[in-house]
C-alpha cells in the first residue's frame, strides 16, 4: 500500500530477493509516479493500452510486482484488503499517520486479524513527535534534516541531491528492517508494527559529520562541492573536455600525482609537503592543479594515471554510466520484455550472492495487470464476484 519512491522501492528490493508482492493502486488513477513523465515507454503496436505509455519514474521502483487495481474507501474494498492481510507475511504503508485508522487498516486492527503479520509504516516524520502529521516530501526532508546544507558548491547556495536520496535511503532501511523482523517472528512467532521516518533516516545518513558535529559541538563546516574538508587534493578539476576527480588523500599519493602531471617538485614545496600544509594552501594548489589538468583530455588524463595506484575517475553522466564498459560487465542492466510495451531496459538488482539469485521475474506492472490474478488465485473468489466488484467500482 505504497506510492511515489520510499515504499515502492523497499517493496521492489523485497521482489527483488524473492517476495511475492502485491501493489494496491487506485484504481482510476495508480500509483502517482504513473503520470510523472515524459519520458514514458510506448505502447507498441497492437497492444489494448492507451495513453502516452508507462512512465520511466514508476518503471524505475515497480517490477516484480503485481498490481491489484482497489479502492478501499469501499467497504467490499477493505473486505478484500483484510482477507489478504490473512495470507500475507507483511504490509507496507505509507499514509499520514492514523490516515488508514478509518478504514479499519491501521496496525492495531490488522495485528488482530493477523497476529504475526510486519506492518511498515513509512512517513515523513514518524508515528510520534511534534511533527508526525506532516507530510514528507524527499527535499523538505533534505532541506529541514540537514542535508541539503551540506551539499553543492563553496560558494553557492544549499542543493538537493541529484536523487531523492532520503527516500532511497528510507527504502533500504525499511526493507532492511522487515528482513530482521522477519528472523525475529520466526523465533517468537509474533510480528510487529515498523515505524520508518523519512526523517530519522536522513538523520542517520549524516554519518561522520552528525559524529563530528557531536563530538565537537561546533557547527558543520558547510558544503564542499566535490571537494574534501581536510584532505588536499580531493575533488573534481577541469580537463579540456570534462571533469576528473582526483585523490590525493595522503603525501604519497600527492607525490605520485605530481609527478604524473610533471609537477614533481610539488612534493617537495614547503607549502606542500604534508597534507596539513595543503589544507592551508588550499586554494592556489587547487587552481594549479587544474591549470595543469585543463591541457588534456579527460581520457589523455586517465591514461597518464592509469597503474599509478593514484585514486582517480571521470565524472560521468547517466548515459555514460549505464554505458560503463564495467556496469556493464557487472550485468547492472537487464532487458526485459514489457507485454505492452516491448523490450524495455531496467538497472540491475545490484547485489551478488553466491548461492542465491535475485532476478527480474517480471516487468512492471499496468495498471490492474493482476488483479483478476490476485482475487481468484489468492482469495479464491468467482469470475461473477470479480465482475460485480468491477461494476460497482470496487476494483479494476
Amino acid at each position: 500500500m505504497t506510492r511515489v519512491l520510499a515504499g515502492p522501492y523497499c517493496t521492489q528490493i523485497l521482489g527483488d530477493l524473492g517476495a511475492e508482492v502485491i501493489k494496491i493502486e487506485h484504481p482510476t488513477r495508480g500509483d502517482d509516479t504513473r503520470a510523472w513523465g515524459p519520458p514514458y515507454a510506448t505502447y507498441k503496436e497492437g497492444s489494448e493500452k492507451q495513453g502516452a505509455g508507462e512512465s520511466a519514474y514508476f518503471i524505475a521502483v515497480n517490477r516484480n510486482k503485481k498490481s491489484l487495481g482497489l479502492s478501499f474507501q469501499h467497504p467490499s474494498g477493505v473486505s478484500i484488503l483484510h482477507k489478504l492481510v490473512k495470507e500475507c507475511d507483511i504490509l507496507v504503508e505509507n499514509y499520514l499517520p492514523d490516515a488508514l485508522k478509518k478504514y479499519g487498516m491501521d496496525y492495531a486492527t490488522i495485528s488482530k486479524i493477523n497476529p504475526s503479520i510486519i506492518y511498515a509504516s513509512i512517513t515523513g516524520y514518524g508515528q510520534t513527535g511534534p511533527l508526525r502529521k506532516k507530510a514528507g516530501y524527499d527535499v523538505m526532508v533534505e532541506a529541514e534534516m540537514g542535508l541539503m546544507h551540506i551539499t553543492g558548491h563553496r560558494d553557492g547556495p544549499p542543493a538537493k541531491v541529484g536523487v531523492a536520496v532520503t527516500d532511497l535511503t528510507t527504502g533500504l532501511y525499511t526493507s532492511n528492517s522487515i528482513m530482521a523482523a522477519l528472523l525475529s517472528r520466526a523465533k517468537s512467532g509474533r510480528g510487529q508494527h515498523i515505524d520508518v521516518a523519512l526523517s530519522d533516516c536522513q538523520v542517520a545518513t549524516l554519518a561522520n559529520l552528525a559524529s563530528s558535529v557531536l563530538i565537537s559541538g561546533k557547527p558543520d563546516s558547510g558544503r564542499w562541492g566535490t571537494a574534501h574538508p581536510s584532505i588536499v587534493p580531493y575533488k573534481g578539476f577541469k580537463t579540456k573536455d570534462g571533469d576528473l576527480m582526483l585523490g590525493g588523500g595522503n603525501d604519497r599519493l600527492f607525490g605520485i600525482l605530481c609527478e604524473r602531471i610533471g609537477k614533481a617538485e610539488w612534493s617537495t614545496d614547503e607549502r606542500y609537503r604534508t597534507n596539513a600544509d595543503r589544507v592551508k594552501h588550499r586554494d592556489e594548489l587547487e587552481e594549479k592543479i587544474e591549470a595543469v589538468t585543463r591541457t588534456k583530455t579527460t581520457a589523455e588524463w586517465e591514461a597518464v594515471l592509469e597503474g599509478s595506484g593514484m585514486p582517480y575517475a571521470r565524472i560521468n553522466d547517466v548515459k555514460g554510466t549505464l554505458e560503463h564498459e564495467h556496469v556493464l560487465a557487472r550485468d547492472m542492466v537487464t532487458e526485459v520484455d514489457h507485454p505492452d510495451c516491448g523490450p524495455i531496459k531496467l538497472v540491475s538488482p545490484p547485489v551478488k550472492f553466491s548461492e542465491s539469485k535475485p532476478s527480474i521475474r517480471s516487468p512492471p506492472p499496468t495498471l490492474g495487470q493482476h488483479t483478476d490474478e490476485v482475487l481468484a488465485g489468492v482469495l479464491g473468489m468467482s469470475i461473477s464476484e470479480i465482475e460485480s466488484l468491477k461494476l460497482d467500482g470496487v476494483v479494476a
